[in-house]
């Protein structure tokens, strides 16, 4: 009798340890991933760049092509990232935009207004209200240095 009660419970304590299996494996990947965005890739030229996270307001950059305000693909992970954050503490998001001083200034100016916008409706898309997302007015960057400097938007919570 006690040999049948063992084979009955046979199954039932594999499921038992297939589900905590399971659930260690969440855990773990859990803990990766938020190990994953305290510390930034050693991708980071080709992705948003993000600074140190014992830095009091860190601050994303994402990188525009030349002439254009269409937001990178790899912007997406670094937008829901912010969003995230900004749901979870209530904060207020600054979205600033960068420009340079060649070619036409007010084709500059308004690129870079776009880019701002572009990045802003994202946010919001991804749950930000609308009233905590601020813009500010572009800025020029100074030449020379960096091309994809100047066709960057920087985001930071406050």
């Amino acid at each position: 009798m006690p040999q049948q009660d063992s084979k009955r419970k046979a199954p039932a304590r594999t499921l038992v340890m297939a589900v905590a299996l399971a659930v260690a494996g969440l855990v773990a990947f859990g803990a990766s991933m938020l190990e994953r965005t305290s510390t930034p890739s050693p991708q980071a030229a080709s992705a948003p760049a993000a600074l140190a996270p014992a830095e009091p307001n860190p601050v994303e950059k994402i990188y525009f092509d030349a002439a254009t305000a269409a937001l990178p693909a790899r912007a997406s992970e670094a937008l829901a990232r912010i969003a995230d954050a900004a749901r979870a503490s209530g904060a207020s998001v600054l979205v600033s935009s960068f420009h340079d001083n060649t070619g036409d200034r007010e084709r500059n100016l308004e690129l870079a207004a776009r880019r701002t916008q572009a990045v802003a409706h994202a946010l919001e898309a991804n749950g930000v209200a609308p009233d905590r997302v601020v813009i500010v007015k572009p800025v020029l960057t100074p030449a020379p240095g960096d091309e994809r400097e100047a066709r960057r938007v920087e985001i930071r919570m406050q």
